[in-house]
């Protein structure tokens, strides 16, 4: 009888531990979401890693964005990107050309402006595993996409829970191609210029480059 009990006692405990841990990770992002959205600019530093060990991919680079609001300059890849609030600004300074477009409204892409809110819609969420990272709390969330006919597979976002902000996002696809995005430096409220989130079409056609509007 005590067995039967005891049984019933465990079940019963991780019932309760399984409904508490989607709102348990809501909560934490809801913090995460909320601190972000207080500040007036970020600026983050970050490694990028993308793999795929059946395609033979393996590849590493380093990129930084300055957000404001909807606004960014993104660095990337020896590019920039630059939005304005209105259009989206390609600049290929190797190819000497720049692209203008709208900005993408596809709901699944990772654009540098949803970079920090992505998670806020489209995912269930559940608790994941706790790290220590050079004596830094990193607490994972798993996300899972609601949308069925996505191509993202699932997303891990670890959140440092002394700063609340995001340390890392880890991306699998369901062609089995892994995105991760290490944090290396997360700055708030710097001095920016007036001018930062302004293109200069005249001058990249001063200097010979080729501007191309879609």
């Amino acid at each position: 009888m005590q067995k039967i009990v005891l049984v019933f006692a465990l079940v019963f405990t991780t019932t309760i531990l399984s409904a508490q841990t989607p709102e348990k990770a809501k909560a934490l992002l809801d913090e995460v979401y909320n601190r972000v959205k207080s500040y007036d600019n970020i600026f983050v530093d970050f490694k990028f890693d993308l793999k795929n060990a059946e395609a033979g991919i393996n590849q590493e680079t380093r990129g930084d964005v300055t957000l404001a609001g909807d606004k960014y300059v993104f660095n990337y890849l020896g590019s920039k990107q630059l939005y304005d609030g209105k259009k989206v600004y390609t600049i290929v300074p190797e190819n000497e050309e720049v692209t203008i477009e709208d900005q993408s409204n596809e709901e699944d892409a990772m654009t540098p402006s949803k970079m920090l809110t992505f998670y806020k819609q489209g995912h269930n969420y559940e608790w994941d595993i706790l790290q220590n990272v050079q004596g830094r709390k990193i607490q994972y969330v798993k996300l899972t996409p609601i949308d069925s006919n996505t191509e993202i597979k699932s997303r891990l976002l670890g959140i440092d829970m002394g700063t609340k902000h995001i340390y890392r996002l880890i991306e699998t696809g369901k062609n089995g191609t892994k995105t991760t995005i290490t944090v290396n430096s997360f700055k708030t409220n710097q001095p920016l210029s007036a001018t930062l989130f302004t293109f200069d079409e005249a001058k990249y056609k001063d200097d010979g480059y080729y501007i191309l509007r879609n």
